[in-house]
């Protein structure tokens, strides 16, 4: 079998419906924890513009779950009562479904992607996660609205945006592109790569992880439409 990963977005309006949200940071973390076949999971908020800003938008969330397969994946998202409760509160979601082409490092100290035997050609998701060290996070995000403008700029980029399980200290990025090549210009080159050198030279993480999907499909609406059919069309 080959493991599914969801990325889960949901758009509230109005001050009831962030509210909500954003107590459901931790009062939903029981009921995930009970969902029949999930594997490793994480509830996040967003960042403000491009979601890659230390400004938080209270107006979107993202559930990340990991399955055993894409019909538990898919049954888990319709039926359990608290993806219901999201569903019901927002004013619009969408869901993407992927497996894992590669991954290499750690998110909350394990290894949550099982990367399948297939890689794919064409259209391809970028996640990246770290953990901020304290010291540094001033430096970090003075790297991020370079970063962010050169992102929202391209091209390439399909689809974006910037998530994150605590504010400031912990940052998600997720991208999708037209192919491995494009994604890797943008990483070699401009704020990005100058950035990632600075991580490397400096130690700017924790605790960090990279993964790249292919993408299986997907569910509901993200801006009015489904951002994958614009992809594979």
């Amino acid at each position: 079998m080959t493991q599914v990963v969801s990325l889960s977005l949901y758009r509230f309006e109005g001050a009831f419906a962030r509210a909500w949200a954003l107590a459901m940071m931790g009062l939903a973390r029981p009921a995930m924890a009970r969902v029949p076949g999930i594997g490793f999971w994480k509830l996040c908020g967003s960042g403000t513009g491009e979601g890659f800003t230390p400004v938080p938008n209270f107006g979107v969330y993202a559930v990340l779950c990991t399955w055993p397969d894409m019909a538990t994946a898919r049954r888990a998202l319709a039926e359990t009562p608290v993806f219901h409760r999201y569903r019901a509160k927002a004013a619009e979601h969408w869901t993407l479904f992927m497996s894992a082409d590669t991954a290499r490092g750690a998110w909350s100290g394990v290894s949550p992607f099982e990367p399948s035997a297939t890689t794919s050609q064409g259209p391809l998701a970028a996640l990246t996660r770290a953990t901020i060290k304290p010291g540094i996070l001033a430096r970090f995000w003075g790297r991020v609205p370079n970063i962010s403008t050169v992102i929202g700029q391209d091209p390439n980029v399909l689809f974006k945006i910037g998530i994150g399980e605590v504010p400031w200290l912990h940052q998600v990025t997720f991208s999708i592109w037209p192919d491995a090549a494009r994604m890797a210009n943008f990483a070699r080159t401009g704020p990005h790569a100058e950035a990632i050198r600075s991580v490397r030279d400096e130690g700017w993480f924790r605790e960090e992880l990279y993964a790249r999907f292919t993408l299986l499909g997907d569910e509901g609406t993200w801006g009015g439409k489904s951002p994958l059919k614009e992809v594979l069309r």
